[in-house]
């Protein structure tokens, strides 16, 4: 069994009146895709927002690969943030003036990376999406779902250890959606990478390695 990489226990979250999260208890395992399913407001995107270190709970602790995340503040929590977790929003947020290659090498640059090797996987990992013909192309000669695929491949550029995705498919044709998943699988496999998605689509929920129910704040067996 693949050793635990998140582990999060009691963790509460409330906004004004609303208790949106309430003692939630979860494990992710390494190497695994958790797919998070449940209704709107059932407290999905909060989950993952404190799961990814964006947002902190009220109370409850969380380790990512053994580390206790609570006692990492400021520029702490930010380092560890990048060097760990990637994020795939609904939102794409392409930078307008750069092409889909340059938008996927981007994270590769702020690290400083090799050049000549980011940019074979920059290729491929567009090229695994379907886009092996839209490299040189900006977000407005591009279609929504094809900049949601760009921002995609962006994510996992620099191969983190933890990927959220919160809707990632939520702007895409079913056929692309599958393919999307696709890549998730290989990467997961390939590279080890572990993935926490959520998703309405409860065909490509059942996709994952398994699939956590939440309603009303709560993890429902």
């Amino acid at each position: 069994m693949n050793e635990l990489m998140i582990e999060a226990e009691g963790i509460r979250k409330q906004f004004g009146d609303l208790q949106v999260l309430k003692n939630i208890d979860l494990e992710i395992r390494s190497q695994e895709i958790t797919s998070i399913a449940g209704s709107s407001g059932a407290g999905k995107t909060t989950l993952l927002q404190i799961l990814g270190t964006l947002d902190t709970a009220d109370s409850g602790e969380l380790r990512i690969g053994g580390k206790n995340i609570n006692g990492l503040k400021g520029r702490k929590l930010a380092s560890f943030r990048n060097e760990n977790i990637r994020f795939i929003f609904q939102n794409h947020r392409l930078l307008p003036e750069f092409s889909a290659l340059e938008n996927v090498l981007m994270p590769a640059w702020v690290a400083g990376k090799d050049d000549r090797i980011t940019r074979d996987r920059a290729a491929g990992l567009l090229r695994d999406l379907g886009l092996g013909a839209r490299l040189s192309h900006r977000p407005a000669q591009m279609s929504g779902g094809e900049q949601q695929r760009v921002a995609a491949a962006r994510s996992l550029m620099n191969s983190p250890a933890i990927v959220l995705a919160d809707e990632p498919t939520g702007n895409l044709d079913s056929g692309n959606a599958d393919t999307l998943f696709d890549l998730f699988l290989e990467l997961r496999d390939r590279e080890g990478q572990t993935f926490i998605v959520v998703t309405h689509n409860q065909g490509l929920a059942a996709r994952g390695d398994r699939t956590v129910f939440i309603r009303d704040g709560m993890i429902i067996p």
